[in-house]
């Protein structure tokens, strides 16, 4: 029996876009569907989009951090600074009622909530032999650049819980274009980079990397 079954709640809908969305379409579906939540006359979801280049700016976002505005930016609502949106970026956007637990994420702990989505995405990884791991103080998940002897951020995660409904969620980088990060300072770090799947010589494809977050869910969220 699964864990949504023995807590008598259903598991999240998943729900994955072919087409790619633009942040303000996605922005209005997932405020309608957190009201929905909310109001229990929606279920919870995973939906699993594509991005045309944008950057996004979080609560915290400065704009001398805007280098270069070579693509639509927009005020995304979540917490966090700018983050880049594109082709080849798997982004998912996790709405959950957090009033109630969700495998090891325990009721109504933002903290922990954070920390479940660096988990999911650290086990995503490990589906490929890549080592992904958090750093105190830096927001994201990280993986050593071989190339430069440093490191880079592999994924993006930037929340926000309205009500105790969450919305926003991570960004993994499977196949993007690197330079198009160049027009920001990724979520406020300079001296480190940004990295993707294929940079590091894996050439998995967006099914793959959907059916790897998939996997690693309900190892972490339980449903």
């Amino acid at each position: 029996m699964s864990a949504a079954a023995a807590t008598g709640h259903p598991a999240p809908e998943w729900l994955i876009s072919d087409d790619r969305v633009s942040v303000p379409d996605a922005l209005a579906a997932m405020e309608a569907r957190v009201a929905g939540i909310r109001a229990g006359t929606a279920a919870e979801a995973v939906w699993l989009v594509e991005h045309p280049p944008s950057y996004t700016a979080g609560t915290s976002a400065r704009m001398d951090a805007l280098l270069d505005p070579r693509f639509p930016t927009y005020e995304a609502g979540r917490g966090g600074q700018w983050t880049y949106h594109g082709p080849g970026q798997r982004t998912a956007y996790v709405m959950l009622d957090l009033t109630r637990p969700h495998g090891t994420v325990p009721a109504r702990d933002v903290r922990a909530y954070v920390h479940g989505l660096e988990e999911w995405m650290i086990r995503a990884l490990d589906r490929f032999n890549v080592r992904g791991e958090r750093r105190e103080g830096r927001v994201g998940i990280w993986v050593a650049d071989r190339t430069r002897g440093t490191e880079a951020k592999i994924g993006a995660i930037g929340v926000r819980v309205s009500r105790w409904v969450s919305w926003h969620g991570i960004a993994l980088n499977v196949e993007p274009d690197l330079l198009h990060f160049g027009g920001i300072v990724p979520c406020g770090i300079s001296e480190h980079g940004v990295t993707s799947l294929h940079a590091l010589g894996l050439p998995v494809t967006m099914e793959e990397a959907d059916s790897a977050l998939i996997a690693a869910w309900a190892e972490v969220f339980g449903d």
